[in-house]
């Protein structure tokens, strides 16, 4: 989410023309094979979209009807954190730098197993929709509303640089006409998620996600053939030192150490798989719990066959051009252009191989934005109307959730038309998407693994995240400008557009080693990888402390199926006799906040501190949920 040359400040990939001299062009076969991922998308969507037409539901339009299985869920998952710009830049990474970065695959194991066993369990047995839903049960709707409102704001930057970035790069390689791609990209997009819903955008992503598979492969097939075969590969990258060893400084100052990304890459993919609406809603879609929890656990060797063949791509293209050097003008291309150079060099001559690879780079373009225009009609639908207009007939609501949609596709569209004339100030659009995962992370840990926190500090907390996340941010990048040079405190990669989160366009801004940074601007140079880490426990540390100076949650109710009781699942992992020797008649009272461990039971007692809490039915359990349980805190 270090570069070693110095460079603009502005992003390289606004570079609009073939620095070659040359534009390639495609085949018929190249423009039918492309033209087939569009129309099958959109059948796809369309299928899903007339199937059942007019018996449709809210429910379905949003949630897929809570129906979908663990397969499809998991390949959903992973084609939202698989964008077209990640495909362009783990292969320029470890081109320029080194296989460093397959240690990122380290952190997928805590990444993954802590959003199945703590988000997913609290947010599936509370039956929500919106992930937003979770902080006006836990805290208040003011609190909900601060949610779902960064949120919107996050993903509506996001979308119109995703769906420009990509097809302005394709465009200085290929000649592909610029917003042509564009529209086509977000014509294609808005009609299939508004119409066919999550189920559409979830069967479309498991088939884009074949199509980015296959389209990798063969570039890695037809590479290491030209260059002599992978034992060749690896030989020359070994002789060239771009095979890493284990780097265990600490320093969280150095971009990229095994620490770094092993650890501090465990918050970024938290931000992402634990609390992220695109994600969330795929969990909450499944038909049961343990399907939702499955297919987290099914992405993660999915995700590491990911890494290892856009590394191996990486890898491959740096043996052929050590074989078949780049021409001077290339090389003095931006670094997300080099993925698409290598593979029209590679395939040229091949008909239908650059047309897969395109389709394979749009797919993950395809599959990230539809990603965000659902969730984003979710949580305004979920968040921002309905509680408000409760009354709306199950017809209205259908015919207002399509439009919404529709609505975010122009806005889409709109997005990418500002994004081609920010210039340098792109770059600033970019890193307010980044500065909004680890806040929110923040904020829903606060809520989940603290009782105490009351709705004071959970609305402080955030804004005191976001204003350390903007003022790390946009200091790195205001002192980068000032100084002319693109030093390594510029964390700005950390924002760009990738996975939702951004950790593989690590080639996007270039950096210089010219003097190590003092002060603040030591400060600002925090690897990018412990940004999510840095802004969350802020929002933490600072809502704990205002929770405590206003009260904690006296005189408040606080459902317990809101709380992850962590201190009783980590005494149960102890002998019985030493649970009974730490803790005694205290441990028996705090695991009563699992509502699971007594499900007969009508009322129990939480021991806190000074406080007592009483937990008292609610009322009726819902189907297939546990009975619905208040605290109500009281002085002893």
């Amino acid at each position: 989410m270090s570069m070693s040359e110095a460079g603009s400040t502005s992003t390289p990939i606004l570079t609009s023309a073939d620095p070659s001299g040359a534009t390639p062009v495609f085949s018929i076969v190249d423009y039918v094979v492309f033209a087939l991922l569009l129309l099958l998308s959109l059948a796809i969507g369309l299928y899903h979209a007339c199937h059942g037409w007019g018996r449709h539901t809210v429910g379905q339009l949003l949630m897929a009807d809570r129906k979908m299985t663990c397969f499809p869920v998991a390949l959903s998952l992973l084609a939202t954190f698989q964008s077209a710009v990640a495909i362009l830049g783990v292969p320029s990474e470890i081109y320029r730098f080194g296989t460093e970065y397959w240690f990122l695959g380290c952190c997928y194991f805590l990444g993954l197993l802590i959003p199945a066993h703590v988000f997913i369990p609290v947010f599936y047995r509370l039956h929500i929709t919106s992930t937003y839903e979770y902080l006006e049960l836990r805290f208040n709707k003011a609190v909900r509303i601060c949610g779902t409102v960064t949120f919107i704001f996050q993903m509506v930057i996001y979308m119109g640089v995703v769906l420009y970035a990509p097809s302005l790069a394709l465009n200085a390689v290929t000649g592909f006409d610029l917003w042509l791609s564009v529209l086509t990209l977000g014509i294609v997009c808005t009609i299939y998620t508004a119409l066919g819903g999550l189920k559409a955008v979830i069967w479309t992503d498991v088939f884009q996600t074949l199509v980015m598979f296959l389209g990798q492969v063969a570039v890695i097939i037809v590479g290491s053939a030209k260059v002599g075969g992978m034992g060749r590969v690896w030989d020359v990258a070994s002789q060239h030192g771009l095979i890493s060893g284990i780097d265990l400084d600490p320093d969280p100052f150095v971009r990229h150490t095994f620490w770094t990304l092993a650890f501090g890459g465990v918050f970024m993919m938290l931000a992402l798989y634990g609390v992220n609406q695109a994600q969330v809603q795929r969990y909450l879609s499944a038909h049961t719990e343990k399907a939702a929890v499955l297919s987290c656990y099914a992405v993660f060797p999915c995700q590491q066959i990911v890494l290892c063949i856009s590394c191996l791509i990486g890898l491959v293209m740096f043996a052929y051009y050590q074989e078949f050097p780049l021409s001077s003008q290339q090389a003095q291309a931006s670094p997300d252009q080099f993925v698409l150079y290598f593979v029209m060099d590679l395939l040229r001559g091949i008909p239908g191989l650059p047309g897969l690879f395109i389709a394979c780079l749009f797919s993950g373009s395809l599959s990230t934005i539809s990603s965000a225009f659902n969730s984003l009609a979710t949580v305004t639908m979920e968040d921002l109307i309905q509680p408000w207009f409760p009354r709306f007939s199950e017809t209205r609501a259908i015919m207002l959730s399509r439009s919404i949609a529709f609505g975010y596709g122009l806005l889409c569209l709109g997005m990418a038309y500002i994004s081609s004339h920010l210039g340098p100030m792109l770059q600033a659009a970019l890193s307010i998407f980044g500065m909004v995962g680890g806040p929110l992370l923040g904020l829903f840990c606060l809520g989940i693994f603290f009782p105490c926190a009351n709705p004071p500090g959970a609305i402080v907390g955030l804004l005191a995240g976001l204003i350390m996340a903007f003022w790390v941010g946009i200091g790195s990048l205001v002192t980068s400008m000032g100084s002319g040079t693109a030093t390594s405190s510029l964390n700005v990669s950390n924002f760009l557009p990738s996975n939702l989160t951004s950790a593989a366009v690590t080639t996007m801004v270039p950096l210089t080693n010219l003097s190590k940074p003092r002060g603040l601007q030591r400060f600002y140079s925090l690897s990018y990888l412990w940004y999510s880490a840095h802004n969350s426990t802020t929002v933490i540390v600072v809502g704990l402390i205002v929770s405590l100076l206003t009260g904690k949650m006296r005189g408040r109710t606080l459902n317990p199926q809101t709380i992850y009781p962590v201190l009783p699942k980590l005494l149960a992992l102890l002998p019985l006799s030493c649970q009974k020797r730490l803790c005694g008649r205290s441990h028996s009272q705090n695991a009563s906040m699992d509502t699971s461990l007594f499900p007969e039971k009508k009322q129990g007692v939480l021991q806190d501190g000074g406080d007592k809490w009483t937990m008292v039915e609610d009322g009726p359990s819902q189907e297939g949920l546990s009975p619905s349980f208040i605290l109500q805190e009281t002085s002893l």
